[in-house]
């Protein structure tokens, strides 16, 4: 009889990205997302965790999250008196009253994407660390300043958090946002 130990994972955690990052800063969370996956290497005695790109899916990506026990979510919000830049960490059960979703469609359609699963009871307890980004209306893969030195607090903000829920971490490679947004949007080029 041997003496392997089978590892039994008590949390699986979700981290997703949304945004479109054909519109600059929009696309924030994804590149948030995938800048996290490819910087550090997470361990967890007890828990998993997986990074996805949510991009603009919203709704489809409901059979996804329905499989995870906890979910981050890195998006674009709106706040009263906020300005470009400013960083929110919150739980989705108790938004901030200055906090809204009102800004792009996907946005909007992510608010609507986790109300959706709360009706079905489908709704892992969520967190969001939002960022108010510069809305624009033309094509640009370049994310302004105020939003690059926001996502280093997303980013701070993010670690602490998976800290506290068990996690380990280390830097496996040295990497900023906007190189990561560049080389992810190398394929719209």
């Amino acid at each position: 009889m041997g003496n392997s130990r089978v590892r039994e994972v008590t949390m699986k955690v979700l981290v997703l990205g949304i945004g479109n990052v054909m519109f600059s800063d929009e696309g924030i969370g994804v590149h948030l997302c995938h800048l996290i996956e490819e910087k550090y290497k997470f361990n967890s005695k007890e828990h998993s965790i997986d990074f996805i790109d949510g991009g603009t899916l919203a709704e489809r990506l409901i059979p996804i999250i329905s499989q995870y026990d906890y979910l981050i979510v890195f998006d674009c919000v709106d706040a009263n008196d906020g300005e470009i830049g400013d960083v929110y960490f919150f739980d989705f059960e108790n938004v901030p009253d200055s906090i809204s979703f009102q800004g792009s469609a996907h946005e909007v359609e992510m608010l609507q994407t986790l109300n959706m699963m709360d009706m079905i009871g489908d709704r892992p307890p969520t967190k969001i660390v939002g960022i108010i980004p510069k809305v624009v209306n033309e094509t640009t893969l370049s994310l302004t300043d105020d939003v690059k030195k926001g996502s280093e607090l997303m980013e701070k903000i993010f670690l602490k958090h998976i800290k506290e829920l068990g996690f380990e971490y280390k830097i496996k490679k040295d990497l900023d946002v906007q190189s990561v947004a560049n080389r992810a949007c190398a394929q719209y080029r």
